[in-house]
């Protein structure tokens, strides 16, 4: 049986509709939600190694990227502000370009090793003040631009998800000769007429060279 997007059948088009499949959400998944920063919310972001930000493009279609760095590469500067420092990536600048027109972000926060994830909702803008620049140099180097993201909601997301995909077992990770390398995959996909070694060989130098 196909499944395509002509077949209108069967889809949910408005929230209204949406409830006659789900039920109201319980007291406690409304009442979590917070318009502010505290302090365990606040310890969450200062000990995350990664998150993913999820912005509008100007196009109508959504975009999600993911960041890391060491435990407290965002910075709580006060309980409706965070920084995040923009490091070194592949200049397609589209969480950027998404921002400069229209500055709503989404924020995932991960703890390795802890099942419950932290979201924030917010508004962001690019910053190329020196000062921040200045702040956030990692070895001598500085971010090009710093993200400053009001906070509007921000609240803890349940262990289900994480918990259902064993996010963080050993013993489900995937051998890495079991999947091909990026290099293998971008010969493939760009139809490069060239050893995948040499990709690979120059993405793990970039890595290397570029982390900051």
């Amino acid at each position: 049986m196909a499944y395509a997007f002509e077949d209108t059948d069967h889809l949910i088009t408005d929230e209204a509709g949406l409830r006659t499949v789900y039920r109201e959400a319980s007291p406690g998944a409304v009442m979590k939600e917070l318009t502010q920063l505290e302090e365990h919310t606040r310890r969450f972001i200062s000990l995350s190694t990664f998150m993913c930000i999820g912005t509008a493009r100007p196009d109508n279609l959504a975009d999600v990227s993911p960041r890391g760095g060491e435990a407290g590469f965002v910075t709580v500067l006060d309980d409706k502000t965070l920084a995040l420092p923009d490091r070194p990536g592949n200049n397609r600048l589209d969480t950027l370009t998404n921002i400069v027109n229209d500055p709503t972000v989404g924020l995932l926060f991960f703890l390795p090793g802890i099942n419950e994830m932290l979201r924030i909702n917010g508004r962001a803008r690019v910053s190329v003040a020196p000062d921040l620049l200045k702040k956030f140099e990692h070895k001598g180097r500085p971010p090009l631009s710093v993200l400053l993201i009001e906070v509007c909601e921000v609240y803890m997301h349940c262990a289900k998800a994480v918990a259902r995909s064993k996010l963080w077992s050993q013993d489900i990770q995937i051998a890495r000769k079991d999947f091909p390398t990026l290099g293998q995959i971008m010969r493939d996909q760009m139809k490069l007429d060239m050893d995948a070694k040499v990709i690979d060989d120059a993405l793990d130098e970039n890595t290397r060279d570029e982390l900051y």
